[in-house]
């Protein structure tokens, strides 16, 4: 299984090279920026990619925008996004179109190497790794107006089981049900949680930010300088305690 990593940090970026060579796993090229990453993504035909969603010069979403443009050309390499905080507005841009072949997950959780490896191969197979903290967060910040309601039962107990922590083969064994099937479930859920979420932010928010005029691909911004609370945004990312 070919791998490329894209990590800014020295000691990060050379610690996943050892974990997943030690773990089987053939580490094809390693970069810190999201243009050599598009690069080597390009000329090795990696089965998956790990990004660290946020990447040099600016170290805003650079990691993010590259694992979109890796999704959209090269649609049969996995995407495995690492983050030091939840993001919910940015996992939700990453699993928009569907969550086959897509993780998100946070730094602290390579620590537990079984799993992160486990999840890694996962993401190169097609399937999907997501940190259960984003689901927690998402079920928090329910509202009369958001789309659980689209959500089938099948699908609400698969959101409530990542939520508590449970990997897709758990999943799959409380449910009685295939992994191929829960891997089902989580890309319909987060195709309904995360496409109503950005077409909501789109619609319903002016550019009147960076942010926004980035996220509905306008160039020009009114207001530069104002901070948007209408829609998740960098400002959302809180640290974890330790």
């Amino acid at each position: 299984m070919r791998v490329v990593i894209a990590e800014d940090s020295v000691l990060l970026r050379e610690g996943l090279e050892r974990l997943l060579i030690d773990n089987g796993l053939d580490v094809v090229g390693s970069c810190e920026t999201a243009e050599d990453l598009l690069h080597m993504v390009g000329n090795s035909s990696p089965d998956v990619a790990i990004v660290d969603i946020r990447l040099p010069p600016t170290h805003k979403d650079e990691g993010l925008r590259a694992a979109l443009e890796i999704r959209a050309h090269h649609p049969s390499v996995g995407v495995l996004v690492l983050s030091q905080y939840i993001e919910l507005g940015l996992a939700l841009q990453l699993l928009a179109d569907s969550a086959d072949g897509v993780g998100y997950l946070l730094k602290d959780r390579i620590s537990d190497v079984k799993e992160f490896v486990a999840a890694v191969r996962r993401v190169a197979m097609g399937g999907s790794a997501l940190d259960p903290i984003i689901v927690s967060r998402l079920l928090a910040k329910r509202r009369s107006d958001d789309p659980f309601v689209e959500l089938t039962p099948r699908e609400r107990e698969v959101l409530e089981l990542i939520a508590t922590g449970s990997s897709n083969q758990g999943i799959a064994d409380q449910m009685v049900i295939s992994l191929r099937a829960v891997e089902k479930y989580v890309s319909s859920i987060f195709t309904k949680l995360g496409s109503r979420r950005l077409a909501a932010s789109r619609g319903a928010c002016s550019p009147c930010c960076s942010t926004c005029a980035r996220r509905a691909d306008l160039k020009d911004t009114r207001n530069p300088a104002h901070e948007c609370t209408s829609h998740p945004s960098f400002a959302d990312a809180r640290p974890l305690r330790r």
